[in-house]
């Protein structure tokens, strides 16, 4: 049996020991986390393919936690549990592309059921995404013309002493659009490309702004990189190389 890295995320010590126990017993590698910054330290050092985070928490809540985990580990899978359900928190965590969310107290069965689907829509995502050798590998460093190096294998930056790193789907993005400058991809092909997973036209542009900003925002601090990344409007994206 595969074994998964999970994180435990809960202030009560009972409940976040019980869930602990719970998935050791299926064979896990699990750790465990009191509060919402101690889990984003943890999933910024360590591998975590899934995370159960408590919604209400001192300090950092459970949707804020998640934000932050969507940018410094996409991959990472993440189910929501809470005493306190309601359509708004529901809706919220829809839009942060949650797993599942489940409502306090759920049962062994329920957690276990849920953590499966999720590790295997996380291992399906995971093949997905995993790059396949071919010709457009050996193009993994793009040099423009001031000097600025896109070494998309590190997916790394650079322009004399100023680096910026990209998280995995910044990188598995820019990639994508940099290899086929000016080709139009849409808002749906570049979820599939990117993620790893088919949606619909009307979510796939909702799921691809708050990543496409994000590299914009990186890719701004390079002269020769600021404004590649075109939006077509009702489309979706291309890069504009030098005309």
């Amino acid at each position: 049996m595969m074994k998964f890295n999970i994180l435990v995320v809960d202030d009560e010590p009972v409940a976040r020991q019980s869930l602990t126990d719970i998935l050791k017993l299926e064979g896990h590698l699990v750790n465990s986390a009191p509060n919402g910054q101690a889990a984003v330290e943890h999933v910024r050092t360590h591998p975590v393919d899934l995370m159960i985070v408590d919604l209400r928490m001192p300090g950092m809540d459970g949707l804020e936690v998640v934000q932050v985990v969507n940018q410094v580990s996409p991959e990472t899978e993440v189910i929501l549990l809470t005493a306190y359900g309601s359509t708004e928190t529901a809706i919220q965590a829809l839009r942060l592309r949650i797993h599942d969310y489940l409502l306090k107290p759920a049962s062994p069965a329920q957690i276990i059921a849920s953590v499966k689907k999720g590790l295997a829509r996380r291992t399906t995502r995971a093949k997905a995404t995993t790059p396949i050798p071919d010709v457009d590998e050996t193009i993994a460093v793009f040099n423009l013309k001031d000097g600025t190096s896109v070494d998309l294998s590190r997916r790394q930056i650079k322009h004399k002493s100023k680096v910026e790193h990209l998280t995995p789907a910044e990188g598995r993005l820019l990639r994508i659009l940099m290899e086929n400058e000016g080709k139009v991809f849409s808002h749906r092909e570049l979820v599939l490309l990117v993620q790893g997973y088919d949606t619909s036209q009307r979510e796939a542009p909702e799921i691809l702004r708050p990543l496409v900003s994000r590299l914009r925002h990186k890719l701004d601090q390079f002269p020769s990189l600021s404004e590649r990344v075109v939006s077509v409007r009702g489309t979706g994206y291309l890069y504009e190389g030098d005309k």
